[in-house]
């Protein structure tokens, strides 16, 4: 498989700017972008907050993996995952297999920040302390982003165009 196919997957916590970036990113680049969430909701047709409440967080990984499986299989696309997509090793090796893998990285305090306001976010819902949940959630989690990622980008206060041109240039040729 030549590296011009391989897809393009940001990873990185909840807040980390993965959708934003890689709609953006996908423009740049002229392939399509997949949200990873998105399609997962689309395909069920019920929100991911309504999937944890039935199937409750296992029953939403079992879908993450199946779509992130589907989404791999398209050549030359950007997807943007979940934050918690890292924590299956089923996951992490298929990141690692054929993808270009980018870990936006983001101070804990840029994180609170961009996700305060967000209503979608079945982990935060039910915290009463959502600095110290995002904050577990990256300790947690952090080893396994690095675990995956080809490249790392630290988007703390960084705008949208400085993070693209930093992934551009990374992004094989």
């Amino acid at each position: 498989m030549g590296k011009s196919s391989t897809n393009v997957v940001l990873v990185g916590p909840m807040g980390s700017g993965k959708t934003s970036v890689g709609r953006r990113l996908a423009c740049v680049l002229k392939r399509d972008f997949f949200d990873s969430d998105f399609e997962i909701v689309s395909r069920t047709g019920v929100a991911i907050d309504h999937i944890f409440d039935v199937e409750g967080e296992k029953g939403f990984r079992k879908r993450e993996t199946q779509m992130l499986k589907d989404l791999c299989a398209i050549p030359n696309i950007v997807i943007a995952t979940g934050g918690g997509i890292v924590i299956k090793q089923e996951n992490r090796d298929l990141l690692k297999r054929d993808s270009f893998v980018v870990y936006l990285s983001s101070s804990i305090e840029q994180l609170v920040r961009r996700t305060a306001k967000s209503k979608l976010r079945p982990l935060l819902e039910q915290s009463n302390n959502r600095e110290q949940t995002i904050r577990d959630l990256v300790n947690a989690r952090e080893t396994f982003y690095q675990e995956v990622a080809d490249v790392v980008i630290d988007t703390t206060g960084k705008k949208l165009y400085a993070i693209i041109n930093e992934i551009k240039k990374s992004v094989p040729k």
